[in-house]
């Protein structure tokens, strides 16, 4: 059932004079994709980098299920179940696809009483680590690409390996920054086949520049430009609004 996983309201964030993001609220809904479009320097990414706590808000306030946010650190927040992938990719480039996502899964470990002995034995020897990178590897379809070294990867595929690093840690919200920036026409179709993949159990943002995926993928759009939200609401009610078409999207759309 769809359902509010995250809430801002009235974000602000400014840098001296500058309003970099002004006044913005988005809901966040299961089984969801919420896109963030507009041209550079609308304020996408600070945007997200304020819903991930990345950066901390003027002013305004961030609710992820049950919890105020708004001022918590990245960590916090992963931990409540929120994860983020970035515009560069940020993946351990000499380990394997399997390392990598069994890093991340690793993260999540539950802790446990301190016990000496334990730094004797093998992390690749947690059972329930072991399961949750599996299951992400074969959400994010590489499964049968896990023993590849991720520098030898392809640029789609070690984009595909960020979101499944991101799956391993469990969570509930996902803030995407330009997955598909930089792939062919191939790479960026396997990529919205996964996106529309994890909407199933996930809230998604996605700032994104390619169109025609936004298109394909969008329930709701948001557009900004200089920070502001000039439009927001169903992809086709914005894809007609004439201020969008003059702001950015231009007059074939």
């Amino acid at each position: 059932m769809s359902e509010v996983l995250l809430s801002a309201r009235n974000l602000t964030k400014k840098f001296g004079g500058l309003a970099a993001v002004n006044d913005v609220s988005v809901d966040l809904w299961r089984q969801r994709i919420h896109c963030v479009i507009g041209p550079n320097g609308a304020g996408k990414s600070t945007l997200t980098n304020l819903l991930s706590g990345d950066l901390p808000p003027t002013s305004g306030s961030i609710t992820l299920g049950a919890h105020e946010i708004t001022t918590a650190s990245p960590e916090q927040i992963s931990r409540r179940g929120l994860g983020r992938s970035y515009q560069k990719t940020n993946i351990f480039l000499p380990f394997t696809v399997w390392e990598n996502v069994r890093l991340a899964a690793q993260s999540r470990a539950a802790q446990q009483p301190f016990n000496p002995l334990r730094w004797l034995q093998s992390a690749r020897a947690d059972a329930a680590v072991n399961q949750r990178a599996e299951q992400a590897l074969e959400l994010a379809g590489l499964t049968a690409r896990r023993d590849f070294i991720a520098g030898a990867a392809s640029h789609g595929e070690q984009r595909q390996l960020e979101i499944a690093m991101t799956l391993a840690t469990n969570p509930q919200v996902l803030l995407l920054d330009e997955p598909l920036a930089g792939m062919g026409v191939a790479e960026a179709e396997r990529m919205v086949e996964l996106l529309l993949r994890l909407k199933t159990h996930h809230a998604m943002m996605l700032v994104e520049h390619d169109i025609d995926a936004i298109f394909a993928l969008a329930d709701h759009l948001t557009v900004m430009v200089n920070g502001t939200v000039i439009a927001s609401g169903e992809p086709a009610a914005i894809r007609a609004d004439r201020s969008v078409q003059a702001a950015y999207l231009g007059e074939d759309h």
